[in-house]
């Protein structure tokens, strides 16, 4: 069989139904650029990261569909946690406290992308090695829809950093 060559497990099929073919399940993939900025505005250091979509942020993608009236994804937080990203991850390993978490810049859509900006400014979540990201529903605590660790951006009290984050439905 096909789905055993390629990893696709029993109850994943059952889920989507025995006939179901390849291209009616449904993914969710999730990718970010960090962007760090000097006080004049040039651009220092770049990363772009695959996330993973926590089960907690697809139980909330699937309230979100029944209109159960879900708080929309409103904030993005930086820390310090180097652990990899997991499934049940709810919370960053370790949030960079007061002004870690701000409320997003801008949140769009277009066709199957969702597109989250998030900005700290000079001064915000500084003098620390930011080493994961995260977005939320709420500016403390709240559900996660996805987490990302990365090497290490070190944000200096003047830079500005910005972080886009993308999330395709496909």
């Amino acid at each position: 069989m096909l789905a055993d060559k390629v990893g696709v497990s029993d109850e994943l099929l059952a889920s989507a139904g025995r006939n179901a073919s390849f291209s009616d399940l449904v993914t969710i993939r999730g990718d970010l650029r960090i962007e760090l900025f000097d006080e004049d505005g040039f651009l220092k250091e770049v990363r772009e990261v695959h996330n993973l979509v926590v089960t907690a942020g697809k139980n909330y993608i699937a309230a979100e569909l029944s209109s159960a009236g879900v708080t929309d994804m409103g904030w993005m937080e930086v820390g310090t946690g180097a652990v990899a990203p997991a499934a049940g991850d709810t919370a960053l390993g370790a949030a960079i406290a007061s002004t870690g978490r701000q409320a997003l810049t801008t949140r769009t859509s277009a066709t199957n992308v969702v597109t989250y900006v998030g900005d700290w400014a000079a001064g915000q979540a500084t003098n620390a090695a930011i080493t994961e990201a995260g977005i939320f529903n709420a500016a403390s605590a709240g559900t996660m829809l996805s987490r990302a660790t990365f090497t290490a951006i070190n944000k200096g009290a003047s830079d500005t950093l910005k972080i886009t984050w993308t999330v395709t439905i496909g």
